[in-house]
């Protein structure tokens, strides 16, 4: 097997992400995070696969979008460049306000899932009247 400049490239950018929260080994894919007051919202860039390829997990503050692509039936015998990862895939994103696991939606469209993450109700910025 020969030496892939690229896919060496996408396997250190794998491996630094780790230690900082974000990715996990495998690929991953593009990801837009948002806040709104009451709400995230988590727009990934999934083209290739189906909601049934996706799993989503919360527990707590944390989310986790996870799945796979397979990868190509054909292998060729030498890439001149790859940017489109295959395999397992997971990214988890803590937030810094609780999360209504209950409320949470997901809409898949044209390879984009976004998912909405409402804050927890109360948990908000209040005024105190000093008495």
């Amino acid at each position: 097997m020969q030496w892939d400049q690229v896919r060496e490239l996408l396997a250190l950018q794998d491996r630094l992400d780790t230690p900082m929260g974000g990715a996990q080994p495998g690929w991953s894919p593009a990801v837009d995070l948002y806040e709104a007051p009451d709400r995230y919202v988590i727009v990934m860039e999934l083209a290739g696969l189906s909601k049934d390829d996706v799993r989503i997990e919360a527990q707590g503050d944390r989310l986790t979008l996870s799945g796979a692509r397979a990868a190509p039936s054909v292998t060729p015998e030498r890439y001149h460049q790859m940017e489109r990862g295959h395999g397992a895939f997971a990214r988890t994103f803590a937030f810094a306000h609780p999360i209504d696991v209950e409320r949470l939606t997901a809409d898949f469209h044209q390879g984009v899932l976004s998912v909405t993450v409402p804050k927890t109700r109360g948990h908000g910025p209040r005024r105190i009247t000093v008495g």
